[in-house]
């Protein structure tokens, strides 16, 4: 049997977002931010698919170049942001939320409600790095970030990437 050849030796890391399914301008602005720094450095956003936070951060990846997934609460794909070139339904409803952990390789967390709270506890139970852009302050094992650009520098540093 003939092994398959590499096509690139490129490692593209799955980089999770999450975040409120509803933001705020500037909210919006900083995960759009977050998403253009990821595809810029070519990793691969991974989100839940849907608006707010999850939205702009694909749109901020789709528009520079990069590739999304959206992990989806529901059964269907049509529930899928504009911005998710692979959308996958899960059926699972919240319980989505560890596949988007799971599916990771590092998350960057902001500010949202409890699907965000339980995302993130996730991450800590499983040892998978998380960093913030200004979410739930419950570990000290988070590292914290102001700017998008920074987080995302550090996400790299973290995979062994920079």
């Amino acid at each position: 049997m003939k092994e398959k050849k590499k096509t690139s030796d490129k490692v593209q890391p799955y980089i999770g977002v999450i975040g409120a399914s509803k933001c705020s301008q500037k909210m919006c602005a900083e995960a759009e931010a977050l998403g253009k720094e990821i595809a810029k450095r070519g990793g691969i956003l991974v989100c839940g698919g849907l608006g707010g936070v999850m939205q702009a951060a694909a749109k901020g990846a789709w528009e520079n170049g990069g590739t999304t997934i959206g992990l989806l609460p529901g059964p269907t794909r049509k529930d899928a942001n504009p911005y998710i070139h692979y959308a996958i339904p899960t059926g699972l409803g919240e319980g989505r939320n560890l596949m988007v952990v799971r599916c990771s390789d590092l998350v960057i967390a902001m500010p949202g409600k409890f699907g965000t709270l339980s995302e993130m506890a996730f991450c800590l139970k499983l040892g998978k790095p998380l960093l913030s852009l200004s979410a739930w302050n419950i570990s000290d094992k988070i590292e914290k970030f102001d700017k998008p650009k920074e987080a995302v520098k550090r996400a790299f540093e973290i995979l062994g990437l920079s």
